[in-house]
């Protein structure tokens, strides 16, 4: 262990790390049971994504551990798994067997990028105002889902959403798993998602028991059939589906959604690699993560080996600050987080019989999570904060991570654009990257067509 992870100099132990990295999972174990959730709206097999998830999430995380030996995990991100779903499969019309193409796609562009020198010309090209939007804006997209699968939030003809009502057992059961994650994340107990879906499927499981019919009818809550079951990869392993490549009318199409999978899937892993190294030390004299290339070259491995097995983008997760909390300082951790998503393989009835309801509170607790860093946006600027403005409300208002997006990108490029001609202080002048007029052109094209 000693020699593998060089524990003693990052100053910690295999106690310590098996703690971090049970700790870690427990975390993000929720992506057991909400991944294939909404992944099967997309029409694939809920069974197989959950197999899908784990192996995934279960090998590249070692993968992390043996190659970068930072105490980092991966799993198919929430945000992207949304957007595959209700963006590409729902809004666009698109096969789920092509989205997985582009997230494929998406992966072996990712790979290039992250052994070359581009990846740091794109980091420091986009402005950090965006990449804070961009995480903002999926969280509360992120909620939104959360909020409507409870059925805190539902539809309505004239207002087109309004308010559900708060005496049915699926709200109910939202609410109190969303009181359980905020009094356990207040007292600082780790799992505090886990926990809160744990006990909102507990009591939905019970009603269940009570009333099977209705309860199955009325608000899809079923019973488990079984404990131990191992669903096959069959249905969604390499059903990779090239045809709108091949497309001159669905080409674009494809390029908007490869694109949008890219650019979110990249600037995440980023910032997560920057701001869970930032809190432990884990940034050398100049700034730079410790084995920042080769924890992108895993996640880029990971997005192209999940998309092959047949899940959505993985990338790296921002619960791994749980375990690095907890003491996780080397890849030990990260191989312990692993195997223990290789072992929830084999559990699949009872991720797969936990209702929507109960995965609602993680949903909406994430969102709320990935709101902390809103705070930084300089909204008193308004070149740029009305881009961030616009990312963050478009992606909810839109249902569409890729049109705010596209939107914030556009946004800034034209007000920063039209800013510098018409000021004269050459103080206030701002040098926009040739790399965001790119984005615009592009995207520019991309949205067009696709409309």
């Amino acid at each position: 262990m000693e020699n593998l992870f060089k524990l003693r100099e990052n100053g910690t132990d295999v106690k310590r790390e098996i703690i971090a990295g049970v700790t870690t999972f427990l975390a993000m174990a929720y992506i057991i049971a909400v991944n294939p959730d909404i992944l099967s709206v997309s029409g694939m097999p809920k069974g197989a994504v959950l197999t899908a998830t784990c192996l995934a999430a279960g090998l590249v995380t070692i993968f992390m551990g043996l190659y970068a030996n930072l105490p980092f995990a991966l799993a198919s991100g929430m945000g992207l798994n949304a957007f595959f779903t209700f963006g590409v499969v729902k809004q666009m019309g698109v096969d789920w067997r092509v989205a997985l193409t582009a997230v494929f796609v998406e992966g072996i562009i990712f790979i290039i990028l992250s052994v070359t020198n581009v990846r740091e010309a794109v980091v420091n090209a986009i402005p950090n105002t965006l990449k804070l939007a961009v995480t903002a804006g999926i969280g509360l997209f992120i909620a939104f889902i959360g909020f409507v699968n409870s059925g805190i939030v539902i539809k309505d003809p004239d207002t087109l959403v309004k308010m559900g009502n708060f005496t049915t057992p699926p709200v109910i059961i939202a609410v109190i798993g969303i009181v359980v994650i905020v009094v356990l994340s207040k007292k600082n107990i780790k799992g505090a998602l886990l926990w809160g879906i744990v006990i909102s499927t507990m009591i939905a499981w019970i009603y269940a028991l009570s009333n099977p019919k209705l309860a199955a009818e009325a608000y899809k809550i079923y019973l488990p059939n079984g404990i131990f079951k191992f669903e096959s990869l069959k249905p969604i392993a390499f059903q990779l589906d090239f045809s709108y490549i091949m497309s001159s009318e669905k080409i674009w199409s494809f390029i908007t959604v490869t694109l949008t999978f890219l650019f979110v899937d990249f600037f995440d892993t980023v910032g997560t690699l920057v701001g869970v190294a930032t809190k432990v030390g884990m940034i050398d004299e100049k700034g730079r993560v410790k084995n920042a290339g080769k924890a992108l070259l895993v996640d880029a491995v990971g997005t192209t080996f999940g998309a092959l097995i047949g899940t959505s983008t993985v990338t790296t997760y921002v619960e791994s600050s749980a375990g690095v909390a907890e003491g996780g300082r080397t890849g030990l951790a990260s191989v312990v987080t692993g195997i223990l998503f290789l072992l929830a393989m084999f559990l699949s009835p009872l991720f797969i019989a936990i209702p929507a309801c109960a995965t609602a509170p993680a949903l909406i607790i994430v969102g709320f999570f990935m709101m902390e860093n809103v705070v930084k946006i300089d909204f008193t600027d308004f070149t740029e904060g009305v881009p961030a403005f616009l990312t963050i409300a478009l992606m909810p208002l839109t249902y569409s991570i890729g049109d705010g997006l596209t939107i914030g990108i556009l946004s800034y490029a034209v007000l920063n654009f039209a800013n510098n001609i018409f000021t004269k202080d050459e103080t206030k002048k701002k040098k926009v990257s040739i790399v965001i007029y790119t984005c615009h052109i592009i995207y520019c094209k991309v949205n067009n067509d696709r409309n």
